[in-house]
């Protein structure tokens, strides 16, 4: 009798045969993950691990062979869309877009951290020699962002703000703000142009900036925060994760190697940065930047509650975040972050 005639006469059977077929192509999902990077020293991580295929080496020792696609993109919004819309799985936040989504996405998509990629200090600078601490900006005064008020240096920015002016004045400079990639921020600024005069920065473009005797800092990330600070993460959803839990496994595995390449050898990291975002910098001015003290690629959060708590208490989000673990997947319970 054949198969058809089976499952004519026993419809059971398609229930029966379901059972199998189910499974098998729920399982294939697994070994493929979108990961979507931004521009910047703050992402080497996944830059590594880009580069030396850590991602597929992981998968390979579970015995999963992962196809990973690699989108960049600029700035904490786009990066947001591509998440909320699924065009990425796994991507490049920084802390203040993290509690956006954090926020916005629980008890639905649930989006929260998998590890952290980087702490490294952001700098508000300026070509303007009047322009000495954020009082000193005025009406015709014009800041680069990648991201007007939701990016991580608007959302600092805004934090800086409270402080200097009161938390009712917290987004008393957004309109001030401008969107420009970093790159093109960063030409804007060395060229003198009319159309900025103060950029929100990140590395590398922050070092090359100070570098012209014409720029000077006027506020440092470490400033506003009052210390050292995780600046960069990697970030899913809590569905892709259960969905996927050997690739995620890998994701979070490859990241811990990266995070073991760089601290061994400054040298191949810096090459490895200069190849993957296409940079024209020198290798040593690379090296340069990852051999500052305040520079650091650890997997775990370090000083990222004060600017979630600050978000919460001006309105911006509506959930306050009372420890690192309510936006960061509790995969280590051992893990000392804050």
């Amino acid at each position: 009798m054949t198969l058809s005639l089976w499952l004519t006469r026993f419809p059971s059977l398609i229930a029966l045969v379901a059972a199998f077929v189910w499974p098998m192509s729920h399982a294939q999902a697994e070994g493929s993950v979108k990961i979507v990077d931004q521009y910047g020293i703050g992402s080497l991580l996944l830059k590594v691990a880009k580069d030396q295929k850590l991602i597929e080496k992981q998968g390979a020792r579970a015995g999963l062979a992962i196809d990973v696609q690699w989108t960049t993109l600029s700035g904490g919004a786009a990066v947001n869309e591509a998440l909320l819309s699924g065009a990425a799985d796994v991507a490049t936040l920084g802390i203040g877009p993290l509690m956006t989504i954090w926020d916005r996405t629980r008890g639905h998509q649930d989006f929260r951290a998998l590890s952290a990629q980087s702490a490294v200090p952001v700098y508000l600078v300026s070509n303007d020699p009047r322009i000495r601490s954020i009082k000193d900006i005025g009406e015709k005064d014009r800041i680069a962002v990648v991201s007007v008020a939701v990016s991580q240096q608007g959302r600092l920015l805004q934090m800086a703000a409270a402080q200097a002016f009161g938390n009712d004045h917290y987004a008393r400079l957004d309109r001030f703000e401008v969107n420009m990639p970093h790159a093109d921020a960063t030409t804007a600024m060395l060229s003198g142009s009319s159309v900025i005069d103060l950029h929100f920065s990140n590395a590398p473009y922050q070092y090359q900036e100070l570098d012209d005797p014409k720029i000077h800092k006027v506020l440092s990330s470490t400033d506003i925060l009052g210390g050292l600070a995780t600046s960069s993460v990697a970030v899913t959803s809590d569905k892709w994760r259960r969905d996927n839990p050997k690739t995620y496994a890998a994701v979070r595995a490859a990241l811990a190697d990266a995070a073991k390449l760089i601290e061994a050898d400054k040298t191949q990291a810096a090459a490895i940065y200069i190849r993957e975002d296409g940079s024209k910098l020198s290798p040593a001015f690379v090296e340069r930047i990852l051999n500052d003290k305040e520079v650091s690629f650890a997997t775990t959060p370090n000083n990222t509650l004060p600017l979630g708590s600050f978000l919460y208490k001006v309105g911006v989000i509506r959930h306050e975040p009372k420890s690192w673990r309510d936006y960061f997947f509790a995969d280590d319970p051992a893990a000392q972050g804050s």
